[in-house]
């Protein structure tokens, strides 16, 4: 088995390095993936590129203490991450229900690391190295760094650095602060003298030392009081911002305080650079081939990672508390250069699958003057209306594409990654969506509304319905135009805060009008550290302090999700349950605007009644 160029996953491995003693050991929920889409590859690459060496332990065994010792003692620290997803929402449905398959280990295999792998796995650390210390980093320590609601539990819970015993957390995307930390271990320091790295999260008994310091309500008094929690989230929210933002210090009983430091910078062009430059072998282990490799490799192996960073602002998405609203990117250069790369792949067809990130078309920051400033503290770029300094220019993601499509053994390069089509519409001259109309969507293109009650759409922080119908029209007249037949692909939810079943039945005569019919539906999933799981926990929304209304009833939550899907003969007593609690019993018959027939029939029946009505339409 040919292993050369990866990081070393055991001791025969370091003796080939001719490492004796690593100086990071790498605990990873995933599988081990040498590529720029995985974080552990790296956070492991960036320390390489300043001089530490980096070994990985896979998806150890935590039911025994030594599979956290195969690669012995390091000599600065343990890094943790639970793996590119959190542990939970990789586990389990919005439902609770577990999942039967995992992208992240090899052949998709389930069960492979423990539900809240990150605080299992430095338990277990600490239980075998007891004076070793420990680094959290990923998402799952990221969106956990303070005192937050924890759905599968339906409960309060404190930091995660207190739960895993940990010293630091490495916020954020952390390539910053993980260097820093580790030159402080390397000149000497105790991991306990180190509360000065921005991007980090560490806990204290004396504050005196914090400079200007925002004290939060404490553990305590928000457990007590839901109110006062969506008050103290408010105040994480509005301090996200790398130039502006301040330390924040959450109290737990004991004199026991734990301190988030200020963001990190953003990176700069030539940071974005470096990094994805980095020798990354951009394949996972070898050793994974015989159990059918990594699925979630499959996506990302031929795709080109732009940026970072988001304005959207959706306040069920958790980029805002993760990546920060400054949006950094590559040059064009970089990513020309990743695509030469594939071209020489011998598993690769002339298709690169994607070009983006978490959005297609976010290839620069929002405004100018956030890379001197920062964002604004209590107003958001897209919502409610675009701000009117928002730059909305195309121009360099335009030009990027044009480039790659003209590249020796390019054929096709698609753009796969939700457009933000309410920013795209900000382009005066439509020039983006021209281009990518004719030259970049694969037949089915991702856009995301989410909704179309305006009300639902207020709390999740999206444009209003009118704006997404305006893109839909421009949309389809220019598909028209240049004769191609190509596809939305709307991603909508069901059960958000402020949706109720009268907003479901808005949504199901929307998608009877436009004749879309979801395959798949989303529930609204309440993951850590973001403003609709806060408002879904406390219900009230923490911007305004108001009241929101919450489904929480595991009938009325599968009615709405039958209502995205009413034509799905399994779905039929959901919603004439539903239609009949909101006395719309006018969309029960069998004319065209109705949703449903009368009672549930047979195939032959359904298929008459078709028939007839069609005979109708024609008359």
């Amino acid at each position: 088995m040919e292993t050369e160029g990866f990081l070393p996953i055991s001791r025969e491995d370091m003796e080939k390095q001719n490492i004796e003693q690593l100086d990071f050991v790498y605990v990873i929920g995933d599988a081990y993936v040498d590529h720029p889409s995985f974080g552990h590859a790296i956070i492991s690459r960036v320390l390489q590129a300043h001089g530490f060496s980096v070994g990985i332990i896979s998806q150890p065994d935590w039911k025994k203490d030594e599979s956290i010792a195969v690669l012995g003692r390091p000599r600065l620290a343990f890094l943790v991450t639970s793996g590119n997803m959190d542990s939970m929402v990789n586990h389990y449905f919005v439902s609770k229900k577990r999942r039967g398959k995992d992208a992240y280990t090899p052949g998709g295999m389930a069960g492979r690391r423990p539900d809240h792998a990150a605080v299992v796995y430095s338990n277990l650390i600490r239980r075998t190295f007891k004076d070793v210390p420990i680094i959290l980093g990923g998402i799952e320590a990221s969106l956990r760094r303070l005192a937050h609601y924890d759905y599968w539990s339906d409960s309060y819970k404190r930091s995660i650095l207190l739960d895993a015993g940990a010293d630091l957390i490495s916020y954020g995307m952390g390539e910053k602060s993980i260097v820093e930390i580790a030159e402080a271990l390397d000149a000497g320091l105790s991991v306990k003298d180190i509360t000065f790295v921005r991007g980090t999260v560490y806990r204290t008994q004396d504050i005196s030392s914090v400079y200007e310091g925002i004290v939060l309500p404490s553990f305590e008094d928000c457990k007590a009081e839901k109110s006062l929690y969506a008050k103290s989230f408010m105040r994480q929210y509005e301090n996200t911002d790398p130039f502006q933002g301040k330390a924040l210090i959450e109290p737990y009983p004991n004199k026991m305080f734990v301190v988030q430091n200020p963001p990190s910078e953003p990176l700069s062009m030539q940071e974005m650079d470096d990094i994805y430059d980095l020798p990354y072998v951009r394949a996972p282990h070898p050793s994974y081939e015989k159990l059918g490799g990594v699925p979630a490799m499959a996506e990302v192996k031929f795709s080109l990672i732009s940026c970072r960073g988001c304005f959207g602002g959706c306040n069920f998405c958790a980029l805002t508390f993760h990546q920060g609203r400054i949006v950094q990117v590559r040059s064009n250069e970089s990513l020309l250069r990743e695509s030469e790369w594939m071209t020489v792949n011998q598993y690769f067809w002339g298709y690169i699958h994607d070009v983006g990130g978490h959005n297609a078309n976010f290839m620069n920051p929002s405004c100018a003057k956030q890379l001197q400033v920062g964002v604004c503290k209590n107003k958001q770029c897209l919502f409610p209306e675009p701000c009117k300094n928002l730059d909305s220019s195309h121009g360099d993601y335009i030009d990027l594409l044009q480039k790659l499509r003209r590249l020796p053994g390019i054929k096709k390069v698609f753009i796969r990654s939700g457009v933000r089509f309410d920013y795209l519409l900000q382009e005066k001259s439509d020039r983006f969506l021209k281009e990518m109309i004719q030259y970049h969507v694969s037949g089915l293109c991702k856009v995301a509304p989410e909704h179309i009650s305006d009300r639902v759409l207020y709390y999740m922080g999206k444009p209003k319905r009118q704006v997404y119908d305006r893109f839909v029209r421009k949309y389809e007249e220019y598909n028209k135009k240049f004769a191609l037949r190509q596809y939305l692909v709307p991603y909508l939810m069901s059960s958000h805060p402020g949706a109720g079943l009268k907003e479901a039945v808005e949504l199901a005569e929307y998608l009877r009008d436009t004749g879309h019919q979801p395959e798949q539906v989303q529930d609204f999933y309440p993951t850590p550290s973001t403003l609709s799981t806060v408002m879904f926990y406390t219900g009230t929304d923490p911007r305004t302090g108001e009241p929101v209304f919450i489904t929480r009833n595991p009938r009325e939550k599968a009615m709405q999700r039958a209502l995205m899907q009413y034509k799905d003969p399994g779905n039929y007593e959901l919603v004439r349950e539903a239609l009949l609690l909101c006395h719309r019993e006018d969309l029960i018959g069998f004319g065209p605007g109705c949703l449903i027939p009368p009672r549930r029939m047979s195939r032959t029946e359904t298929r008459g009644n078709k028939e007839k009505t069609a005979e109708k339409m024609r008359r």
